[in-house]
Order: C-alpha cells, then sequence, then structure tokens
C-alpha cells in the first residue's frame, strides 16, 4: 500500500530526486527522464480514456495499471543477481496479455492500404498521441538499457504498447473506417 501525507518534500528544489531504492540522482539524469516518459505516456492514455467506452476503456484502465508498475520497475534499477519479487518488475504475462489485445483487436481490422494519420475520432487522434509518447518512452528506455540495466520484459512492454495503441486507434475508428490515410505526394502540386 501507498501513503502519500506530503506532496512536497522540498528534497528536489536543488535539481535532484530519489530513485525508489532511496539513491540520489539529477532530475535530468536519462532514468528520471524516462519514467517521466512513460508517466507522460499513462496521462495521454488517461485523456484518450475519455472519449471510449466499454472494453476499450477496460483494457487502458489495466494498460495505465501497468504503466505504474512499469515506472516503479525503472524507478529501481536492476541489480545483478536479484532476487525474484524483491523489486516490482514487469511480467512477462503483462506483455503476453497485450499481444493477445492486439490480436483480439486487429481482427476486427481491414488490412491497411496506406499507412494512416493521426486522426479520425477524438478516442483515435488521442490513441495515436499516447502512441507516439510511448515509442520516446521506448527510445529512451532502450538509450538507457545501453549504460545501466533495465527490465528486458520492460522494454518487450513498451514495444507492445505502441503497437496496442496503434491497433486500438483503428478499432476505436470505427473498426478502420474513420481512418484517415496518407496519400502519398498529394499536395505537391497547385
Amino acid at each position: 500500500m501507498v501513503v502519500l501525507n506530503r506532496i512536497y518534500t522540498r528534497t528536489g528544489d536543488g535539481g535532484e530526486t530519489s530513485l525508489g531504492n532511496g539513491v540520489r540522482v539529477p532530475k535530468t539524469s536519462m532514468r528520471i527522464e524516462a519514467y517521466g516518459t512513460v508517466d507522460e505516456a499513462n496521462s495521454a492514455i488517461g485523456i484518450a480514456r475519455c472519449h471510449v467506452t466499454g472494453v476499450m476503456d477496460v483494457m487502458l484502465k489495466r494498460i495505465q495499471n501497468d504503466l505504474f508498475d512499469l515506472g516503479a520497475d525503472l524507478a529501481v534499477p536492476v541489480r545483478s543477481g536479484e532476487a525474484p519479487g524483491k523489486a516490482l518488475r514487469i511480467a512477462d504475462v503483462q506483455v503476453e496479455r497485450l499481444e493477445g489485445e492486439i490480436d483480439l483487436l486487429n481482427a476486427h481490422l481491414s488490412p491497411l492500404t496506406s499507412f494512416v494519420l493521426p486522426g479520425g475520432v477524438p478516442g483515435a487522434a488521442h490513441l495515436h498521441l499516447a502512441r507516439t509518447i510511448a515509442r520516446r518512452a521506448e527510445r529512451q528506455v532502450v538509450a538507457l538499457a545501453q549504460s545501466e540495466p533495465v527490465s528486458e520484459a520492460g522494454i518487450r512492454y513498451l514495444n507492445r504498447l505502441s503497437d496496442f495503441l496503434f491497433v486500438a486507434a483503428r478499432f476505436v475508428n470505427d473498426k478502420g473506417e474513420k481512418d484517415v490515410l496518407w496519400v502519398p505526394g498529394a499536395n505537391r502540386s497547385l
């Protein structure tokens, strides 16, 4: 259980913050950037949820919870020989659930004949925005992994998440009927 009695602590006023293990790091560290962007993706999904209902809202609510798990995972650096369950880490089952939900939604969509422009109905547009933020979070976590250990399942989760958000946007766009398709070179002539 998490208990937050005070919202401000003043401990970050000097430009540092604490990781989940108590280690102080600059607020500009790659790790803070990575899990900050995961939080940003979560916020964008929260906005998208204001425009969807039913099974899509249920799926997105689970994903928001998973993204808090991922933030907790990233906030505590992976240690060599770490005992399983010592720190909260993204689990393979969370990645597999996303894959199953991608397949479930994609089964209702026609194959694409062009790239999709972000847009359509408001829920789809917000899901596309969340997708681009999730891709940035993935790039940041991969960059972090080049210098510090991170959870491999966390990287896989972010990769699947952006795929899920793309398929979810198409699904919300009346199962692809309201997708806005890219027309290469459409505006090259007067």
